[in-house]
């Protein structure tokens, strides 16, 4: 059985985001899954770009490598780690669709706020947050080469123009619920906490809070029971 591959964009501002989010996966998987960190200290070889100065984490650009990492076969899963998953993972596997190349959830909002995180500038801008959970089909993503990773523009990437519209699917929005942009949804699949995980100050109650921090705890508590 091939493990579902997941890519995990790690900051090393907040490393406890990327554990729990990796934790809410693995508590719930029901087949093997393959978690790996996408951390800028890994990718020295193929990612040389300087960050920009919009760039609000340390993964803004380089998700786009995973269908180079993974050799452009099978399929990949990258998501931020500002995000909670609330069921089996497997789910993603039904909704695969070999016919596309990428397929997200495409939101159309705009953002409340004008500011996010540790107090970084929101950006607004046409297919805002669909790169935040993608589900690669690698070979059809050959496009994404280093070399294009490393000279396109934030916008080229993020909008997608390195593919055709047609080859980017949907997903529906459960499966990236926008935490204080949207109305709240305990029952959402994936939680993303966009505008600032619980362990920021000043987000310790933002919406569904209490569920990230019940991952957190849990994760810790079983570390120090081990």
């Amino acid at each position: 059985m091939t493990p579902i591959r997941i890519f995990i964009g790690y900051d090393s501002r907040e490393p406890i985001a990327y554990h729990v989010c990796a934790h809410s996966i693995l508590t719930r998987a029901s087949q093997p899954i393959a978690i790996y960190p996408l951390s800028l200290r890994h990718l020295r070889e193929v990612y040389w770009r300087e960050r920009g100065a919009m760039e609000a984490t340390e993964f803004s650009l380089s998700r786009f490598l995973v269908p180079y990492i993974c050799g452009f076969e099978g399929m990949a899963v990258f998501m931020d780690s500002d995000m909670l998953c609330q069921m089996d993972m497997a789910e993603v596997l039904d909704l695969f669709d070999p016919t596309k190349a990428v397929q997200c959830c495409q939101h159309h909002y705009i953002p409340k706020s004008v500011n996010k995180m540790d107090g970084q500038q929101q950006t607004v801008y046409p297919r805002k947050n669909w790169s935040s959970f993608m589900l690669f089909n690698n070979e059809k993503c050959t496009a994404l080469t280093p070399e294009y990773v490393n000279k396109a523009t934030g916008l080229m990437l993020h909008r997608f123009w390195w593919i055709d519209d047609d080859q980017i699917g949907a997903l529906p929005l459960e499966w990236n619920w926008l935490v204080g942009e949207y109305e709240k949804n305990a029952d959402a699949k994936i939680l993303h906490y966009t505008l600032g995980t619980p362990c920021f100050p000043g987000y310790e109650n933002c919406d569904h809070a209490d569920l990230w921090l019940q991952e957190r705890d849990a994760m810790l508590g079983q570390l120090v029971t081990a």
